[in-house]
């Protein structure tokens, strides 16, 4: 038979209420009460009622996270790393995909905060005025985003891309290509600032050819774009993208690296499995979806003490076999 919370108390020589306060808001029951109570529940092995609990709470135990693209397998990796930080908190997580549609983006957050206590926005592509009015429903945390006092997750990308210029530069590249992402993407914005500081820094001249969408079919519809604009090398928005650029350059005859060298972004696990290997700047995806839960949940336990924070990730250039010595003619 499960043990039961009055049960609990007894053994504990405490109220049912004040295990219910020892379990539920921890902060409110002093530590050696506390203690006692943990102790007593692990000894009779007792967990509370999810339904129970939210009764008591107010909460629902739920956590809601919102995606761009499953299919891109960036989004993937960010899952797995907040699931595996509810599920060490207790919580459940509801999963979202919004197909790279800022509207259905606006129309998830609404019928999901219904439905759990907080919710995580993964790369969020709709307006920030928009944004501002969802917090109006539902706590949030952002990763791949910044925007006002809305805690968030970011990767430093300024750095990731100033070691792609400069390992570029030191294979003798004086002309680099930017293959951008969606218009309406943060991170895409964020990259193009920093690839102009970064190129300006290193005297290379900067070519950015434009945006497309973020999947292998861009790369492939941005290639020839980046053949004619003649340059020597080619950083992508994302890896997915630099897969497509690597296939449309290989169809073309244009070596790689030969001919043009070919970096992406996200060390993705088919970057490795490429020919040649992907050169790319290597994000934790998993680790930011584990620090995008924890910033929920201490926003939910105090909103008012993690308002404005903003944990960047640092990001890393793994050297593969797509980049090499710049052509000389």
């Amino acid at each position: 038979m499960r043990a039961t919370i009055r049960e609990v108390a007894r053994e504990a020589g405490v109220s049912a209420s004040t295990v219910s306060r020892a379990l539920s808001t921890p902060e409110m029951v002093n530590a050696v009460t506390r203690e006692r109570v943990l102790r007593a529940a692990e000894r009779l092995g007792y967990a509370p009622n999810r339904a129970a609990r939210g009764l008591i709470t107010g909460r629902t135990g739920n956590l809601g996270l919102i995606v761009p693209d499953l299919t891109n397998p960036f989004f993937p990796s960010v899952v797995k790393g907040v699931q595996a930080r509810a599920r060490e908190a207790d919580y459940a997580v509801f999963l979202a995909d919004t197909d790279e549609d800022p509207t259905a983006e606006v129309g998830l957050v609404r019928a999901l905060a219904k439905q759990v206590d907080g919710l995580i926005l993964c790369s969020p592509r709709g307006r920030e005025e928009e944004i501002r009015d969802l917090t109006e429903h539902t706590t949030l945390v952002m990763v791949n985003r910044r925007f006002g006092t809305i805690p968030s997750v970011v990767f430093d990308s300024a750095d990731g891309i100033r070691q792609a210029i400069a390992h570029l530069q030191a294979l003798g590249h004086q002309r680099v290509a930017w293959v951008g992402g969606p218009r309406t993407s943060w991170s895409n914005r964020d990259r193009v600032r920093a690839l102009r500081t970064a190129a300006s820094a290193a005297g290379m001249e900067l070519f950015v050819v434009g945006h497309f969408p973020p999947y292998f079919e861009g790369g492939v519809a941005a290639a020839d774009l980046v053949v004619a604009s003649g340059v020597t090398s080619v950083i992508a928005y994302n890896d997915v993208m630099a897969l497509g650029l690597l296939s449309r350059l290989r169809d073309r005859g244009v070596d790689v690296p030969q001919d043009i060298s070919v970096i992406g972004i996200d060390n993705i696990q088919m970057s490795v499995m490429s020919s040649p290997a992907l050169t790319t700047v290597s994000v934790s995806k998993e680790q930011a979806g584990r620090a995008a839960v924890d910033l929920l949940l201490a926003l939910l336990l105090q909103p008012d003490g993690v308002r404005n924070t903003r944990r960047e990730l640092p990001t890393q250039l793994l050297v593969r076999g797509s980049t090499g010595v710049a052509r000389t003619a």
